[in-house]
């Protein structure tokens, strides 16, 4: 099945609304606004394709917040299949964070 412009808008949306329940465990900020999601990419069919970073390669939660993402990404309705990937290209650093997680942080 197919979906229609609109209705993949609203399966972003959803996303973006989960991927902000996610956290990453050292930083009382959620993933999205941290900017460790470089990319989300919607096919007509709803297959999700995820790019994403950590802090750093060598992350505490390197094995588990993957899962975590593509767990509740996986759970959106209409979300078909989730692919994950995974990369250090370019390296994170704390100019990708929004202007909120600054705040959040007290960087601003």
């Amino acid at each position: 099945m197919n979906f229609t412009d609109d209705q993949i808008a609203d399966i972003g949306e959803e996303i973006i609304r989960v991927l902000k329940t996610v956290y990453d465990p050292e930083i009382p900020v959620d993933i999205y606004e941290l900017g460790l999601i470089y990319d989300v990419q919607i096919s007509e069919e709803a297959d999700v394709k995820i790019i994403m970073t950590l802090t750093t390669p060598n992350c505490p939660v390197a094995e588990t917040l993957p899962q975590e993402v593509k767990d509740k990404v996986k759970a959106v309705e209409n979300v078909k299949e989730v692919d994950l990937e995974l990369t250090f290209e370019p390296s994170w650093n704390k100019d990708m964070m929004s202007e909120e997680a600054k705040f959040e942080l007290g960087m601003l």
